[in-house]
């Protein structure tokens, strides 16, 4: 029997997709990130259950990731926002409702590509949801993601179950020493 936490076969996990821009709140651009992560997720197994658009901006990101968060418990993946551009503040307000970061998975996530040492990307927590920001390119939201996808299900798993989350085969010790 294999008791790798993370082997164990489980009901999809839930999955909401932020897109934050300007562009495709004002209809000048298309949100193809937001497609492009649906339709990854989806296919490789998780259970997209919420799309949304959003503004950039600190306060509209904070906002609407408070709102998807709310009574979830899966994960949720934004795109867009990560970069240097005066508006691009998803990280800002990720780290404004946020309850606790995971920066492993941030720093996993900018290894996969040279370009992702320009993403200002952040995740964490919000109550039993999970938030990874990645960035608004086709290619670069779904190699992020790619990143950490084998751990995303077990960490979304640990906010509600926690009962042991670092299973060992020792026994406990009888005897006293000292």
């Amino acid at each position: 029997m294999n008791d790798d936490p993370m082997s164990k076969p489980r009901v999809p996990t839930a999955a909401k997709i932020l897109t934050v821009s300007d562009g495709v709140i004002h209809g000048t651009r298309e949100d193809r990130s937001g497609a492009a992560l649906e339709t990854h997720l989806t296919s490789t197994g998780f259970d997209v259950v919420e799309r949304t658009v959003v503004a950039d901006g600190t306060e509209s990101v904070r906002a609407a990731l408070e709102a998807l968060a709310a009574d979830f418990h899966g994960v949720i993946v934004t795109t867009g926002g990560t970069g240097f551009g005066p508006r691009d503040q998803t990280p800002e307000g990720t780290r404004a409702a946020i309850d606790r970061e995971a920066p492993g998975l941030a720093e996993a996530m900018r290894l996969v590509n040279p370009l992702g040492r320009l993403s200002r990307g952040v995740c964490g927590t919000i109550g039993a949801a999970l938030v990874l920001n990645t960035p608004g390119s086709t290619a670069g939201c779904i190699e992020t993601f790619d990143a950490v996808a084998d751990v995303v299900p077990h960490a979304v798993r640990l906010l509600v179950d926690n009962r042991d989350p670092h299973p060992h085969d020792e026994a406990p010790s009888d005897t006293h020493h000292g």
